[in-house]
């Protein structure tokens, strides 16, 4: 496991209750991150913390300088752990999130974050795209209800799609005490 770093995605203010973009399940979510986050400490790996600041005309939730864009009590950094900024879905685009996962002798990446079906999507298929073998932690990723062509797609069955999607070619997709368990 000495060459696995925990990335955690954008797990930030707006999503929890009160946010301006909350998300279903973010405390529970929270909490299962909180608790890979722990783990990783514990063993002295490498964390990286990603962090979403919208910078888009007419954003409405991760403004610069607001309270909603801080990441969350559940998984905030300590001294010496790394915080990306990112502008885009992708954690990887514009920023330096390989180049420290690199430095850092990271092959193999677990993953927690939100909202599932876009950041997390999106990283862990670029993850993927660059060679690491990566574990997405199921139960400490949120998201919230979907809707296209008139039809609302329920927040359960946005995540169950996307993780359904992403196990196997992309990801090991596992819950939290699970893959603790083993590593």
């Amino acid at each position: 496991m000495s060459d696995t770093a925990l990335v955690i995605i954008d797990i930030q203010n707006d999503y929890f209750p009160g946010g301006a973009m909350e998300l279903e399940g973010a405390d529970a979510a929270g909490a299962k991150a909180g608790a890979a986050l722990a783990a990783f400490r514990a063993r002295k790996l490498p964390v990286i913390h990603v962090r979403h600041l919208s910078l888009r005309p007419g954003a409405s939730f991760f403004l610069p300088g607001t309270r909603g864009a801080e990441i969350h009590a559940s998984v905030a950094p300590a001294a010496g752990e790394a915080v990306i900024e990112k502008n885009f879905p992708n954690s990887f685009r514009a920023t330096d999130l390989k180049q420290r996962l690199d430095a850092a002798g990271a092959k193999q990446l677990v993953v927690a974050g939100m909202m599932t079906q876009m950041c997390v999507d999106s990283s862990v298929r670029a993850a993927a795209d660059l060679g690491y073998k990566v574990t997405l932690l199921s139960d400490a990723c949120a998201t919230r209800a979907q809707s296209f062509g008139g039809e609302s797609v329920p927040a359960a069955q946005v995540q169950r799609a996307f993780l359904a999607a992403l196990n196997g070619l992309f990801a090991t997709v596992q819950p939290t005490d699970e893959y603790l368990k083993g590593a």
